[in-house]
């Protein structure tokens, strides 16, 4: 986890947390999709990407060239992301800046229906209010590894 549980800002509204989970559902379907486009549309012009392997992509055009290359990847299965545990922050300084920590599952289906599950992440993102609607600012991806235990 990206920050500490007691460091929390106060609860956000019912409004705000439906508005931040409508917002991943509809961006996670283009996602899933295949719709690279409309995807990149889900973040601000300058938008950047942090993937848990360090490769940065900013700005749309250059998150679209990066899908366009995985799409192979992507032939013959449905691909699925779930959200969970979404940790939403609105910014005291910014009222048109919300922080959301969340954990990630990916599923993959095959022709066949058999279901693979791929590692699980941790995501923080920014996102920002412009023209109304909420946009990815940026989200850094990190794989989960198991931590050190606790000495005694």
């Amino acid at each position: 986890m990206s920050q500490p549980v007691g460091t929390l800002s106060p609860q956000v509204t019912g409004d705000l947390y439906a508005e931040v989970q409508t917002f991943y559902a509809r961006q996670m379907r283009r996602v899933d999709s295949l719709d690279i486009e409309g995807f990149a549309a889900t973040f601000t012009e300058d938008g950047e990407v942090v993937h848990a392997g360090g490769q940065r992509q900013s700005g749309r055009a250059e998150m679209i060239a990066g899908m366009r290359a995985a799409l192979p990847r992507y032939k013959d299965i449905a691909t699925r992301h779930w959200f969970g545990h979404l940790l939403i922050e609105a910014d005291p300084a910014d009222e048109d800046t919300v922080r959301v920590s969340y954990y990630t599952l990916v599923t993959q289906t095959d022709r066949e229906g058999k279901v693979s599950f791929q590692p699980t992440f941790t995501v923080d993102d920014v996102l920002v209010r412009r023209d109304g609607g909420l946009l990815t600012r940026s989200r850094v991806i990190r794989r989960d590894s198991p931590s050190a235990p606790a000495a005694s």
